[in-house]
């Protein structure tokens, strides 16, 4: 197996092992891969995803900008569906990626529309 793939795996880990999400406070997962990047609200205790936002989704593909504004609307689409949901506050988990970039992007989008981590 590629030596890079294991060391964010053991990086992944270390971060799961210290957070952890519920259904008042759930877990704000972030997967990038080269092209897109997706986001899951997930909680923990019961291990269902209450709602996920990515850069395939139709209105955020539709919009022809760069990955990292992508990133952002994704952030931002996130807060929207969990103000739906009633959800406030939230864990934020990297997934392992620094927090730069798009990632970083994310976070701030969602911390703009609303959500606090």
């Amino acid at each position: 197996m590629d030596t890079k793939l294991i060391k964010k795996q053991k990086i992944r880990y270390r971060i799961r092992k210290k957070i952890a999400g519920s259904s008042q406070k759930p877990r704000l997962s972030v997967f990038r891969s080269n092209a897109d990047i997706y986001v899951q609200l997930i909680d923990d205790a019961n291990g269902k995803t209450l709602a996920s936002a990515s850069s395939r989704d139709k209105d955020i593909l539709a919009q022809k900008v760069t990955k990292t504004e992508k990133s952002k609307l994704v952030g931002a689409a996130i807060a929207r569906k969990a103000t739906e949901l009633g959800i406030k506050d939230c864990v934020f988990d990297r997934g392992g990626n620094l927090y730069h970039g798009r990632v970083k992007a994310v976070a701030e989008g969602a911390r703009e529309g609303g959500l606090q981590f």
